[in-house]
């Protein structure tokens, strides 16, 4: 899959798992944090992620320290996806 149709799946999945209804694609940057001043999400919302890698893409993220390095923006989850999914 393309980085950039993996990216707007991802928006699609993350406003969808995270019952985000008054966001579309749209309004999500690519590079915009999704914790903190960003998106706002919470602790909560990061296992909702886990779940959501697991589940869509069998990625399975055990280690928080990784979780952290990886649910950064939908870049970089993007990126993480393409490099730990078999081809």
């Amino acid at each position: 899959m393309e980085t950039t149709e993996l990216k707007e799946q991802l928006k699609r999945q993350i406003i969808q798992f995270l019952n985000l209804t008054d966001l579309t694609p749209a309004d999500i940057s690519d590079n915009e944090p999704l914790f903190g001043d960003g998106l706002g999400l919470d602790s909560i919302d990061s296992l909702e992620l886990i779940v959501l890698l697991k589940k869509e893409y069998n990625i399975d993220i055990k280690d928080p320290r990784e979780g952290r390095k990886v649910l950064v923006d939908v870049a970089t989850i993007a990126d993480y996806i393409q490099a730990n999914t078999v081809k």
